[in-house]
């Protein structure tokens, strides 16, 4: 049976920042730019706050991470991107969507808190995962701005209004800058495991050819292959969404998909 273990701190701010992500999707509509903008920070820091309390220690619970912590942060810094990008762009429509992959994230870490911290871990370690929960974010935006890029393209063939209120090279331009920080960041998080992955992890965790190893290297080959595409074949379209999809899943196998296998099919420690 699954049962609330996270802290009480976190417990508290999750369960807020869930309801401030369901009001915002069923009300936020009716709000005003200002308001809209407003609101959006109120749910950036209710979810960060549910985030950080997670990785707090307290006498009694020490800090805990997991897949579903990966994913809450992932979406929370998707999050500060979409309201980063809300002055810039107020008339980006991506409510529903933001607020119910939010609303899942958030909740995520109240079922399933993940695997103990232990005490021994390497200082460096919050920075190598920071890289990482960066690169999944900035590709997770890419993965957001395709979908309204090819949902754009979609409505320009059947000469109907754009829903998502941006011009289509203004979406591609975007998509492609989120794609060139996250295989930046990628790449940083992936050479952080290869250089220093023996202080990071111990002797015997020291860059090992699992399964989120391999994950991460296919996705980070995919991701330069788009890239090159790009550059060199001038891709666009549904072959460069396709191929950014394609590399996303498999980021997103790597890490919380190899995590979610082990901490709640298997029942293992990792």
């Amino acid at each position: 049976m699954i049962v609330f273990s996270a802290s009480t701190f976190s417990l508290v701010w999750g369960l807020v920042a869930a309801c401030a992500y369901a009001l915002g999707g069923l009300f936020g509509g009716r709000l005003s730019p200002h308001q809209s903008r407003n609101y959006l920070w109120v749910i950036s820091l209710f979810h960060g706050l549910s985030v950080i309390a997670s990785l707090i220690p307290t006498p009694d619970l020490p800090p805990h991470f997991g897949f579903a912590a990966a994913l809450s942060a992932t979406a929370w810094l998707v999050l500060l991107v979409y309201t980063l990008e809300h002055h810039w762009f107020p008339q980006m429509q991506t409510r529903w969507m933001l607020s119910s992959a939010g609303l899942v994230a958030v909740v995520l870490p109240l079922i399933y808190p993940g695997q103990a911290l232990h005490s021994t871990a390497s200082a460096w370690l919050p920075l190598h995962w920071v890289l990482g929960m960066a690169s999944y974010a900035m590709f997770a935006a890419a993965v957001v701005h395709a979908s309204l890029m090819s949902r754009a393209e979609r409505q320009m063939r059947l000469a109907e209004a754009d829903p998502t209120g941006l011009p289509l090279l203004t979406l591609e331009r975007l998509t492609f800058r989120f794609v060139h920080l996250g295989f930046f960041l990628l790449s940083a998080t992936l050479m952080a495991g290869w250089w220093f992955g023996e202080q990071l992890y111990g002797p015997d965790k020291a860059m090992r050819w699992d399964h989120k190893t391999i994950f991460s290297l296919v996705a980070w080959l995919v991701f330069l292959l788009l890239i090159w595409g790009r550059h060199f074949r001038g891709w666009r379209g549904p072959v460069a969404v396709r191929t950014l999809y394609i590399g996303s899943a498999l980021l997103l196998l790597a890490y919380a998909g190899s995590r979610f296998v082990m901490e709640v099919l298997l029942q293992r420690t990792v």
